[in-house]
């Protein structure tokens, strides 16, 4: 495939941003390359849907990964092209079949993974836009042709927002428009409980990434107290499953269970009606951000200024910046950007204290006229 060579222009545009001199007016068609995760693709939403409101007339094409795509495969005018990394180097095969007789005006490269850098090497576009570069890796540059040249904040949304950016999109706050179809909603009306709930999503998806079942059990107990119906999801595997297990065991209050008992469409229903959620850093914590339901990170091996629920980052549980300068005697700050700490224990340093307080904070802030004490008969 041949590549370009591109200059961006040196006018920036009416934000102080640069904007790519070869990309046109009024683009035709517009490839987005995001094969996963759930979080990050749920980042990427918001852009793509800004993208769609700058460029009405744009046939916009997602390449991703087949579980995101569950979630995400109702999105208004978008078409998906589903790659499935379980099948190896047929994905590819099925990905430039895909392609075939297609052209882009643009391919907005949003992933540096080398599954992902190589897919993008059978998308047909004029114009192969990657991450800036000192921030590739996995031998993205040989992928792209052009780089975004100006970067805005630290956080994984802003870095796709850099993207639209680069082609003229003007910023706004971010905006998600994920549907639910009637089924789910009728399944949601059916199952979910009609009082005030939130919800404890408790697995992350590394084991070391998870809070005590104790702490999780201490915090269910004291949402109850407040008159909550706790709810609690997660996925199939047997991590989640013996975590969720070891939380009932732990706890005095009652507990609606639907770990492994929902798809990916009727979890982003719970997270929807929710009034809030507690999760470390995964990607229901980031589905619930989609829905405007407040999020209570609990963050200690990711900065949560990079991964954190991006509404709400004034009620992370923040064990990752006091880590950090303890560990590397430095700033946060002066940490390479997605720096991520190891160790077993870092999440213990999250105490059940911090964490009731974020409730009362969020209720303050979010839930004063709306929560409904059973215990009260209000």
């Amino acid at each position: 495939m041949a590549y370009y060579t591109l200059k961006s222009t040196q006018v920036p545009n009416f934000q102080g941003h640069t904007v790519l001199e070869n990309f046109p007016q009024s683009p035709q068609a517009i490839c987005i390359l995001r094969l996963s995760a759930i979080g990050d693709v749920c980042h990427a939403v918001s852009t793509v849907q800004a993208i769609q409101r700058q460029y009405p007339e744009a046939l916009i094409t997602w390449v991703i990964g087949k579980v995101e795509a569950q979630l995400l495969k109702h999105l208004p005018d978008v078409e998906f092209v589903i790659f499935d990394k379980s099948k190896g180097i047929k994905a590819y095969a099925e990905l430039r079949n895909a392609m075939k007789g297609r052209e882009y005006d643009i391919l907005l490269h949003m992933q540096l993974a080398l599954r992902a850098n190589l897919a993008a090497y059978f998308i047909p576009a004029k114009i192969k836009l990657g991450f800036e570069k000192k921030r590739s890796k996995e031998l993205h540059s040989l992928f792209v042709n052009e780089h975004i040249t100006d970067s805005k904040g630290m956080h994984v949304l802003e870095g796709f927002r850099n993207f639209a950016r680069a082609i003229g999109v003007p910023d706004s706050q971010p905006l998600w428009n994920i549907p639910l179809p009637h089924e789910v909603e009728l399944w949601a009306d059916n199952q979910l409980p009609q009082e005030s709930f939130m919800v404890i999503s408790p697995g992350a998806s590394k084991a070391e990434r998870n809070w005590l079942a104790a702490r999780y059990a201490k915090v269910a107990d004291y949402c109850h107290a407040k008159g909550f119906t706790i709810v609690m999801t997660g996925g199939p595997s047997a991590m989640e499953r013996s975590l969720g297990d070891s939380i009932l065991s732990h706890t005095k209050s009652p507990i609606i269970d639907l770990i492994g008992n929902t798809n990916l469409k009727q979890l982003l229903a719970v997270l929807k009606a929710a009034k809030f959620v507690i999760a470390p850093d995964s990607g229901p914590a980031h589905m619930a951000v989609t829905q405007g339901t407040p999020v209570i990170g609990l963050y200690a091996h990711s900065n949560p200024q990079r991964t954190g629920p991006y509404l709400y980052l004034d009620y992370v549980a923040d064990a990752y910046t006091a880590s950090a300068t303890q560990q590397l005697n430095c700033s946060v700050n002066e940490l390479p950007w997605g720096y991520r700490l190891k160790g077993d224990n870092l999440m213990q340093q999250i105490t059940v204290e911090q964490v009731t307080h974020l409730i009362d904070q969020v209720m303050q802030d979010f839930l004063n006229e709306n929560i409904v004490d059973q215990n009260s008969g209000q």
